[in-house]
């Protein structure tokens, strides 16, 4: 196979690398008070805003009282709000906070920095390659955690 056609395993073996460099780089720009766990809920708060612990939990792969006791230490630092559910007072749904929105805005930021100064070391045309290239996987990522959701909706209906 040519260079310009390298194969999925070459590029895999490279990506994966990649992503404990950007692990590394991400962990001299954090200066984060909460858990790789808890950033984690973090993130799935910010794009499913209202989701139950149950929910919450399957989505993480864990337990749900392991989810609550994560959720418990974010609310404490008051990056999460529990609220009752409008159609059952019995069910909690999970909520990023303000203070949890700015922490995700100044972590970004932060890391974002961090990136910019290794970008800057690259020659111009390797950045734009690198951004179609990252753009195609985001895609194509996106595509494939959403038809996987979907398959796991369908399962459980």
């Amino acid at each position: 196979m040519s260079p310009s056609s390298p194969e999925p395993d070459q590029v895999a073996r490279v990506t994966s690398e990649a992503a404990e460099l950007l692990g590394v780089l991400w962990g001299r720009a954090s200066t984060t008070p909460v858990s790789a766990s808890q950033l984690r809920v973090l993130f799935i708060l910010e794009h499913h805003e209202g989701i139950n612990l149950r929910t919450l939990a399957e989505t993480l792969g864990s337990s749900p009282s392991s989810t609550s006791r994560l959720c418990d230490r974010l609310q404490a630092v008051g990056f999460v709000e529990r609220r009752s559910a409008a159609g059952s007072r019995r069910e909690l749904e999970l909520y990023l906070s303000h203070r949890g929105r700015s922490f995700l805005t100044v972590l970004r930021r932060r890391r974002e920095s961090a990136l910019e100064s290794v970008l800057e070391q690259m020659p111009a045309a390797r950045r734009a390659e690198l951004l179609h290239g990252l753009e195609a996987f985001c895609l194509a990522a996106a595509d494939q955690i959403h038809e996987s959701d979907g398959a796991a909706g369908a399962r459980s209906a």
